[in-house]
């Protein structure tokens, strides 16, 4: 199912300029990074397996509020986020998460404009951290995946790495007001394409097609699992 990476030079410079971090980014980035190394003693496994450019879904078990800093700190080249739409209404706030590539979504209703910014980031050659179980974990065990993954893969054509966080809900669980001291380890698995399942999705009927969003979703999950 994964196949060997697509060379850089076969990107367009808009793919090339997606990857690059902001000053304001890469500000945030250094001490998400910084934080995770001298706090958390962090190991990042496997890094070589991000795409360094081009369209990229980076997908994610998700077990705290600490997730995507981590992860985003984690990865050598700017990464887009979900958050709340309302948050970008905030004076200040609104203008910080925008530069810190972050793309606005509804979580109460109105999907189609949120996989409408999420899949023209990937179509602008970013790369996007996704989490299929939609929530945190209340247990720290790994929940179901929602097939919105699967719908993204494949109006999107983008390759999708999988990634376990390891000690992230210990340190700063769903229940736990403030964070805690922990270790964390990154692990990055081999990228996913999907082609055959795709070239189906063109062709077959709405309830096959539901079906395959679903299939995505759970082979992600299996390999976050397998972490």
């Amino acid at each position: 199912m994964a196949s060997s990476p697509t060379h850089a030079t076969e990107f367009s410079r808009e793919h090339v300029l997606a990857a690059q971090m902001s000053w304001t980014y890469r500000t945030a980035w250094w001490l998400a990074r910084l934080s995770a190394r001298w706090v958390y003693h962090t190991r990042v496994e496997h890094v070589e397996r991000i795409p360094p450019v081009g369209p990229v879904i980076l997908a994610s078990n998700h077990a705290s509020l600490a997730d995507p800093p981590l992860i985003g700190g984690s990865i050598p080249r700017a990464v887009n986020f979900l958050a709340r739409d309302t948050l970008f209404q905030i004076p200040l706030l609104g203008w910080y998460i925008r530069k810190l590539n972050a793309v606005p979504v509804n979580r109460e209703g109105g999907g189609g404009a949120g996989l409408k910014a999420i899949l023209d980031r990937l179509h602008g050659g970013g790369a996007i951290l996704l989490f299929p179980e939609g929530t945190r974990t209340h247990d720290g065990n790994l929940r179901p995946a929602r097939s919105g993954i699967g719908l993204t893969v494949i109006k999107s054509g983008a390759p999708v790495v999988p990634i376990r966080l390891h000690g992230t809900y210990d340190a700063w669980g769903r229940n736990q007001r403030f964070p805690g001291r922990g270790r964390f380890r990154v692990v990055i698995g081999q990228p996913l394409h999907f082609e055959a399942l795709r070239a189906e999705a063109q062709k077959c009927d709405k309830e096959r097609l539901k079906a395959i969003y679903q299939e995505i979703a759970d082979t992600i999950m299996l390999r976050i699992a397998e972490l």
